[in-house]
């Protein structure tokens, strides 16, 4: 093979490894929670790579990652150094990932029915929050 073509191929495998390790998600949940068992297949369907860390107690983990009382859900996750909390749709963690704003992280506080993981009779609307180390809280998208 021709040396050039060997270092073109070689770069694109590592291309390829450096972006897959880029969506990878860990996830810090019940062992007995449906509805993030649920999410985690959303995020799978979705093109990540998803590990899951079932712990019996989370609250270490939202503290950890700055999740604070009025962002709380069931679920905590990690992605390319953001904190996800919450039912927070797979499309919208792409759009963190690809503008890459500075905040610490989305969250979708609660449950809401409809939101990813959270399929049911009824959607109600919900919206994703980004916030920040210092607090800040806006509105990063509507459902």
């Amino acid at each position: 093979m021709i040396p050039h073509i060997r270092l073109l191929i070689l770069i694109a495998i590592s291309l390829v490894s450096a972006s897959a390790l880029a969506n990878e998600v860990d996830v810090y949940k019940s062992p007995t929670c449906g509805c993030c068992v649920k999410w985690v297949k959303h995020l799978r369907d979705n093109g990540f790579t998803v590990r899951t860390h079932d712990v019996q107690n989370v609250v270490p983990y939202k503290i950890k990652y700055g999740i604070t009382q009025p962002l709380a859900s069931c679920h905590t996750a990690t992605v390319d150094g953001y904190t996800i909390e919450g039912h927070v749709p797979a499309a919208d963690i792409k759009r963190l990932l690809k503008e890459k704003p500075k905040v610490t992280g989305l969250a979708v506080p609660g449950m809401p029915m409809g939101s990813p993981g959270m399929e049911g009779h009824r959607k109600d609307a919900y919206n994703v929050l980004s916030f920040d180390q210092d607090g800040n809280i806006k509105v990063f998208a509507s459902h």
